[in-house]
């Protein structure tokens, strides 16, 4: 029966740690990955053929990208998930339940009806027509028009 090599065990770790990550999405787990992979890479050409440098190769690396890459990955992952939602803004609605200056009401826009929230804390009466300010996930920011 064959062994796995030192290698092949590497990769393997890197494999799972990134399985890891993707169960966890904590981003630590990619950067053990990330050194997993190259200590597999560097025992395989044979560079690094003991155990014992092995694992001080991975320490070192994982302890290297994840303080040098750890935050700017994170800033760049949360920036795209901040992308705008943009298609309604400045569009006309009207009113069809009174908005609260402090709640939600509803208003009917393209053939639906949406929870709205006044952007000004205002009170808008049902029967006005407001525009669309910005869309916050499944309720629509309003002002009244002018």
């Amino acid at each position: 029966m064959d062994f796995l090599s030192l290698p092949q065990i590497w990769l393997i770790v890197g494999l799972l740690m990134l399985f890891a990550e993707l169960m966890s999405v904590a981003l630590v787990f990619v950067f053990f990955a990330i050194a997993a992979f190259i200590t597999a890479l560097l025992a395989a050409t044979g560079l690094v053929s003991s155990l014992e440098y092995q694992l001080i190769v991975f320490s070192v690396i994982s302890v290297i990208t994840t303080v040098a890459l750890r935050k700017p990955v994170k800033q760049w992952v949360n920036k795209s998930r901040q992308k705008e939602y943009t298609e309604y803004t400045g569009e006309t609605a009207m009113v069809i339940s009174d908005i609260p200056a402090q709640g939600e009401g509803r208003i009917f826009y393209r053939g639906a009806e949406w929870m709205a929230v006044s952007a000004r804390n205002v009170k808008i009466e049902a029967g006005s027509k407001v525009t669309i300010v910005k869309a916050d996930g499944i309720r629509l920011l309003v002002e009244e028009a002018a």
